[in-house]
This record gives C-alpha cells, sequence and structure tokens, in this order.
C-alpha cells in the first residue's frame, strides 16, 4: 500500500492549529446539541405540572441564547475548514503544477493530464465541506449512548443497536464504492483525453471529416464515464436513504420505548421526548458521514495519487550555483530513451564543441535527431553518459539555473496566451524592453512584428493562436534568442519558412556563433546548415559521421543516379507504332 507523501502530511500538519480549534468547537457544539432535549424534559417535567410561565419564558430565553452560541461557533467551524482547504491548496498548488508540466518529461500521462490538480481540487472540497465536521462529530457519539442510558437502559440499548448498524451502514457503503469510484475516474480521464486530442486537433478533424468518428468515441467514453458516476452515486445515496430512514424509523421506537416506560411508571413524561431527540442527535453523524462517505471516497482516492506522485517525482532540490558557461559543450557516451519506455533511441554519443562553433545535425526520419537534442537541452535524463557544459553535467543545474544560458526552438512552436513581448521574453516579469527587441532583431522578426496591430503588445491565443506557422516559427526563434544564451538548439527551424525567413535564420545562426555562443541546428533542407562549420550524421540512433560540414557532406551524401533516356525513348517509339497501327 502506497505510504502518505510526507509532503501532504507536512503540508496538514501546517493546519494542526486549526484542527484543534475545529475540535474544540466541536465540542462546544455537541454540548450545545443537548439544549434541546433538556429543554423538552425541563418543560414536560417542570413547566407543564407548575403551569408556571415566567419558568417557560426563563427556559426559552436561555434556550435562545444557547442556539445563538451554537449557530456561531458552527458557522465558524465551517470558515475555518474551508481556510484549512485553501491553505493546503495554497501549500501544494504550485507543487501540483510542477508535476502537470514535468510529469509528460517522466513518461504517458493518463487523460488530459490535468489528474493532480483535481485530485487537489478534491481534497480542498471535501475538507470546506460538511464531511469532517461530521468525523469531528463521531467521537462524542458515545457521550450521548451515556446519557441515553442515564435515562434509561432500555433507550441506551437502543441507541447502541442503531449506532451499529449505521456503523455496518458505513462500512458497506465504503466497500461498495470504493470500485465504483475508481472505475469512474478512469473513465473520466479517457473521456477529458478525447476532448482535449479533439481540442488540439480541431483543424485536421474539420478537414478531413473525422470529426463525428471522434465525436462517437468521445461519446461512448462519456456514457461510461457517466454509467460509473451514476453507479456510485446510487450506491452512495441508496446507503445514505436506507440510513436516512433507519434512523427516523429508531426516533419513533425510541417514541414508543419512552411511551412504554410512561405506562409503566419506569421514566417521567419529558423522558419521551427528550430520549427521542437524544437519539436522533447521537446518530446524526454517523448518519452525515454516511452521506458523505462519496466525497471521502473520492479524497481518499485523489490523496494516495498525490502521495504516489509526490513519491515517483520528488521536488528538486537546490543546487549550488555556478558560471554561466561560456567555452564549450561535451557529450560523454551519451545514450536516450523515450520517457516512460526502455527503448534506446540514441546510443552512445560522443562529441565536443567549442564556443563558437555551428553544428548541423542531418540524418533520416527516426535515426534520434530530435531524441538527442532534447537529452543535450536537458528535456530528455540520460539512460547512460553525460552531457556538459564547462565541464559540469547538466545534472548539476537547477532547470530555472540552466534555462537562462540555453535557447530551445522545437519542431512544433508552442506560443502561450499572452503578447508578443511576454512570448520572447519568456514571460519574464521585469524584462529589458532592449532584450526583447535585440532578440526579435537577432532573429530577423523585428519588422514583422513592427506591422502587427499593436506590434509588440499584441496578442495571441493560446498556441499561436492568429499568426501565421511562419511567424510562430520566427517568434519562438526570437524566444530562444532571449539574453543571449550561450547554448542554441534549433530543431528544424526552417519547416515553415520562405526565403526572407531562411536568411535571417542563416543571420541568426551566424550572430550566435559570433557572439561566442554555441547553436546545433537540426535540417533536413541544407539551407539551415549554410551557418554551420560541423557536421554530425544520425543514422539508427547512432553517430556515422562527424567532423567539418565539407568533409561529411562529401562522405555521406552521394550523387543521384543518371537517368537514362532509353527507357523514354523506348516508351515514345511504342506510342508512335500504336498510332501508326490506329
Amino acid at each position: 500500500m502506497q505510504k502518505d507523501s510526507a509532503e501532504l502530511v507536512s503540508a496538514l500538519s501546517r493546519c494542526r492549529t486549526a484542527f484543534l480549534g475545529v475540535a474544540a468547537m466541536s465540542g462546544f457544539v455537541n454540548v450545545l446539541y443537548l439544549t434541546g432535549s433538556f429543554f423538552m424534559l425541563e418543560v414536560y417535567d417542570r413547566v407543564i405540572p407548575s403551569r408556571s410561565v415566567p419558568t417557560l419564558v426563563g427556559l426559552c430565553a436561555l434556550v435562545l441564547v444557547l442556539y445563538g452560541f451554537q449557530g456561531l461557533l458552527e458557522t465558524l467551524r465551517a470558515r475555518v475548514l474551508i481556510r484549512i482547504g485553501a491553505a493546503l491548496d495554497e501549500a501544494l498548488s504550485a507543487r501540483v503544477f510542477d508535476i502537470v508540466v514535468r510529469a509528460p518529461l517522466k513518461g504517458a500521462t493518463p487523460g488530459d493530464g490535468l489528474l493532480p490538480l483535481r485530485d487537489l481540487d478534491a481534497l480542498r472540497a471535501f475538507l470546506g465541506g460538511s464531511g469532517p465536521s461530521a468525523f469531528f462529530d463521531l467521537p462524542w457519539m458515545p457521550i450521548y449512548l451515556l446519557i441515553c442510558f442515564l435515562f434509561h437502559p432500555l433507550i441506551g440499548v437502543a441507541a447502541v443497536v442503531g449506532a451499529a448498524v449505521l456503523a455496518t451502514f458505513g462500512l458497506l457503503t465504503d466497500w461498495a464504492t470504493k470500485h465504483p469510484a475508481q472505475t469512474a475516474t478512469g473513465h473520466g480521464l479517457r473521456r477529458n483525453g478525447l476532448a482535449e486530442a479533439g481540442r488540439r486537433n480541431a483543424e485536421v478533424l474539420a478537414a478531413m471529416g473525422m470529426q463525428g468518428r471522434l465525436a462517437a468515441r468521445w461519446t461512448g467514453a462519456n456514457r461510461d464515464y457517466m454509467r460509473a458516476q451514476q453507479h456510485a452515486s446510487d450506491v452512495a445515496g441508496g446507503f445514505a436513504a436506507a440510513s436516512k430512514v433507519f434512523r427516523m424509523a429508531l426516533q419513533s421506537g425510541v417514541l414508543a420505548i419512552g411511551a412504554y416506560l410512561v405506562i409503566n411508571g419506569q421514566a417521567s413524561a419529558g423522558i419521551i421526548i427528550a430520549s427521542s431527540i437524544l437519539v436522533a442527535r447521537a446518530l446524526a453523524p454517523a448518519e452525515l458521514a454516511i452521506a458523505n462517505w462519496k466525497g471521502f471516497v473520492q479524497a481518499r482516492q485523489s490523496w494516495a495519487r498525490l502521495s504516489e506522485l509526490f513519491a515517483r517525482m520528488p521536488a528538486s532540490r537546490q543546487r549550488h550555483a555556478l558560471a554561466a558557461p561560456s567555452r564549450s559543450l561535451q557529450v560523454e557516451s551519451l545514450s536516450v530513451a523515450p520517457p516512460g519506455t526502455p527503448r534506446l533511441v540514441v546510443q552512445d554519443v560522443n562529441l565536443s564543441l567549442q564556443a563558437g562553433q555551428g553544428l548541423g545535425i542531418i540524418g533520416p526520419s527516426a535515426s534520434g535527431k530530435s531524441s538527442l537534442v532534447r537529452a543535450l537541452a536537458g528535456v530528455w535524463p540520460a539512460v547512460r553518459g553525460k552531457v556538459r557544459l564547462d565541464g559540469a553535467a547538466l545534472d548539476q543545474w537547477s532547470a530555472d539555473d540552466l534555462g537562462v544560458h540555453l535557447g530551445f526552438l522545437p519542431q512544433e512552436v508552442e506560443l502561450f496566451a499572452g503578447t508578443i513581448a511576454e512570448n520572447i521574453a519568456r514571460f519574464d516579469p521585469l524584462p529589458p524592453s532592449g532584450a526583447v527587441i535585440a532578440a526579435a532583431q537577432a532573429a530577423g522578426v523585428h519588422d514583422l512584428i513592427l506591422r502587427l496591430p499593436e506590434g509588440y503588445d499584441t496578442r495571441i491565443g493560446d498556441g499561436g493562436a492568429g499568426l501565421s506557422a511562419g511567424q510562430r516559427q520566427r517568434i519562438g526563434l526570437a524566444r530562444a534568442l532571449y539574453g543571449d544564451p550561450f547554448l542554441v538548439i534549433l530543431d528544424e527551424p526552417n519547416a515553415n519558412l520562405d526565403a526572407e525567413g531562411e536568411n535571417a535564420l542563416t543571420e541568426a545562426i551566424l550572430g550566435v556563433r559570433r557572439r561566442g555562443g554555441l547553436c546545433i541546428v537540426i535540417a533536413h533542407r541544407p539551407s539551415a546548415l549554410a551557418a554551420v562549420d560541423l557536421i554530425l550524421m544520425m543514422a539508427e540512433g547512432r553517430a556515422q559521421a562527424f567532423g567539418p560540414k565539407d568533409e561529411v557532406l562529401k562522405r555521406v551524401l552521394r550523387p543521384a543516379p543518371v537517368l537514362v533516356e532509353t527507357r523514354p525513348a523506348d516508351t515514345r517509339a511504342k506510342a508512335g507504332a500504336l498510332q501508326e497501327r490506329a
């Protein structure tokens, strides 16, 4: 069984004082819950026999004051629990977001990848709801049961039997809802994953007539999810209704027992009403707990999933700050596998680059080029070997510190909702405007940005909505160049560029080299290699050749075979003969 995460336990432990306060308030509330029972006892045993109106008025005034305090304490308890949930969210939200962002780099994530956030929401909602109040009230049940025994042993026995039956209902509810709740979560992940895939690929679905088919698959997943949810709700609702009916029947039974005792002279008339109210109050926490059991099960499963994630993906520890790299990049026997899979896609690559050099990586599709640069950028961890900047391995840097010295342009450029300037500045809260403009000029996109409606303050949608593919790629290049990073890695940077964009790309690569940086370019089109001086040829995940550009290209590129014209001539002759026969 998965152990509770120390981070989760620590986050709750910080609310220890608040929980103690809730427990104290629950104690006072449960004492005040006796008000109704004792009021009825006094009315029937003192006021009615004495026919004293002043006594009745005094009791009513006292009861109103006690009820007022009870309402105030219950309001304060609910507010404290809501703030405990908010405090837990505040303590863990950044960590959970970090997991959501890092999880795709560690392996495939189920559904839309947002389950950890929903788990945190489930914990916060449970802590801020009525469920914890019921659990804080449960320890007071023995006190109520003891008072029932003081009224009369028969009433006490009836209350104990009722408590045992409700406890059985609670255990059955837990057993019966656990599996349906897990099934519903699985179907929900599949449903959300299909919806997210449809949103990301809306253009493909519309252009190729696939929307209806994907909608049918989503409908099926949604139907399975709704059935599982309904089953879990039906089970929990059935037990909640049964427990409520049982409590009502028990309350009437206690009334009958009280009447029997009065008839036989074993109790006063006030016992009839007082004991009925008291038994109902004694069993109310158990009934409320059963009614909130579905939320408790979901919160428990969310706690377990978060504990497993926190254990599997520990927080990045603070590392000693290193000097900015400025001299070299070394790759030592590097082997790489995609996150979550054991298959090596890059094996035993060795190379060394010095400041001012540019490397072009070429090779057929699926040769490991993109996997290699992901490891060079620190996106994918190395299975074996090391990547070093000025002798320091990448794992000696924190992600934030390394990112300042690294520029990365992936194949599929993802921009974020915000302004052009914010995207180029990597959402630095206080970016120097000169640095933003310098990066745009280095990427050759400054004039293009100025032609946009609001220039650098033009807002774009998520994914760069509102820009063409070429514009997104050039703005992504400017983002990679922002802050003059030492190592710039470009994965097929000219895939969507026109001639003007390719010229700007060449100048950008030369600019990186002139200022003493390193530039690594993956290219399928030769134009992207114009500004590099070294070539690495990849095939089947291994380095086949590495060295000066001209030497490697002469070795790996073969001239295209010359087609002999005899075959087309023979074909034309045959066609002429056929025409003559016709």
